[in-house]
């Protein structure tokens, strides 16, 4: 019976297929010990997991170091979290990392997680909250040990920068049981003095368990309560504390805080040198202007000749005096009366000769109702005959059964008819 061999690849692709599978090996949790600690350029970390009898290569690719909370180093007790499998082209396998926590700090981790989202429930790390940093303070206050490296830094950087500044060192424990009431006191007893215009607090890097007092809630109330802007600066650039959140403003590191403290007073003169040449240019332009304005007004012909002025002057004035002759309020009632008199005048004068002309028109028309006067008639012996107060014409309009009335010169008479003669056809 001839047996069927395999290759190499085949092997470790079989292997690698059969850890892949097995969902044992695709999420564990182990616990051990660092050695061999490497960092890639391009940031992967590669490292050795071992404990007192056995060891097991690990990578740890840079999208998971991410969450990374603290600098991995030889000897470091740590608990890792990842999946097995097997590296193909040299047949062995490893553990690739996907999360990896100091041994002996996860509880610290989970309380420090709990803190911050119940402070930040409490409005601790609002940016309405936080005070704005004085551009140019004359007094930084330092809270922090007196003799660690931190309290050098500051000290160096701010002396470097703005050597006027002054400097108050608060010294308190940064580290251990009592290190918590230690950095309250003091930054209580900077806002009680009011020395400084501006305060750090801080220490150098550590463990999550030396830098734990800056996660402490009463410290997180202390900052939150502090009527002097505080800049926080604890541990490295990696290293996260409550007190970053709670802060006005974070620094990466001691000397960060510092530099964020005050200016460097070489930009300062900079910005004066700019601001000088601003200030002249601004001059300059302002002095050219009132030259050029002052060259247009001291050019023109009423300054080369002043008594034109004044003759323009007197000739303005002339005319706006014979314009307020003319609406002076004396001359125009005194006119308004001529003119009111002359009406007057032609107004009498028109009623004369319309009283004359009514007068002949009256005349006129009395001769002629004279003319047509039924009076003057019947004084030549003409009468009117009525009957039922109704003026009768003619023979035939005469009722001879009732009385007619006689209208003649001097009066009217009633009497009965007793024969009516006329002739018929007319």
């Amino acid at each position: 019976m001839v047996r069927q061999y395999l290759t190499v690849t085949a092997l470790n692709r079989y292997l690698k297929y059969k850890l892949d599978n097995d969902s044992e090996l695709q999420s564990i949790l182990l616990k051990a010990e660092i050695s061999n600690f490497k960092r890639h350029s391009r940031g992967h970390l590669y490292l050795t997991l071992k404990d007192d009898k056995s060891q097991i290569s690990a990578i740890m690719f840079v999208s998971s170091t991410k969450g990374l909370n603290f600098n991995p180093k030889d000897g470091d007790k740590v608990i890792v979290e990842g999946y097995i499998s097997v590296y193909e082209a040299y047949g062995t396998y490893q553990i690739y990392i996907q999360k990896m926590d100091l041994d002996g700090v996860g509880d610290l981790y989970l309380a420090y997680e709990r803190l911050k989202e119940d402070l930040a429930k409490k409005g601790y790390f609002e940016e309405s909250h936080k005070i704005k940093l004085p551009l140019f303070p004359k007094t930084v206050g330092v809270v922090t040990s007196p003799t660690g490296a931190a309290v050098r830094d500051i000290i160096n950087v701010i002396n470097s920068r703005f050597p006027l500044t002054k400097i108050i060192i608060y010294p308190a424990l940064v580290q251990g049981v009592n290190a918590k009431e230690s950095i309250v006191e003091q930054i209580e007893k900077v806002n009680r003095q009011g020395l400084v215009d501006v305060l750090i607090i801080g220490r150098g890097g550590g463990s999550i368990e030396d830098l734990w007092a800056f996660n402490e809630e009463v410290v997180a109330k202390a900052i939150y309560d502090s009527k002097l802007p505080i800049i926080s600066a604890v541990g490295h650039e990696t290293d996260f504390t409550i007190s970053d959140f709670v802060a006005d403003v974070r620094a990466s590191t001691p000397s960060h805080a510092a530099e964020i403290a005050v200016r460097n007073y070489r930009d300062v003169l900079e910005d004066i040198a700019k601001y000088r040449e601003r200030l002249e240019l601004a001059l300059n332009n302002q002095y050219n202007s009132a030259l050029k304005h002052f060259t247009q007004i001291a050019t023109r012909n009423v300054l080369k000749n002043p008594l034109r002025l004044i003759e323009n002057k007197e000739l303005a004035y002339a005319n706006l005096y014979e314009r307020l002759l003319k609406v002076n309020p004396v001359n125009i009632i005194k006119n308004k009366q001529e003119r009111v008199a002359g009406y007057l005048k032609e107004i009498k004068s028109e009623y004369r000769h319309l009283l004359i002309q009514r007068n002949s028109n009256y005349q006129n028309l009395i001769e002629k109702l004279e003319l047509v006067n039924p009076l003057n008639i019947m004084k030549k012996g003409f009468a009117i005959v009525k009957q039922d107060d109704v003026i009768k014409k003619h023979f035939k309009e005469i009722d001879k059964n009732k009385s007619i009335v006689i209208a003649i010169a001097g009066g009217e008479v009633t009497t009965k008819i007793i024969a009516m003669e006329g002739k018929e056809n007319e």
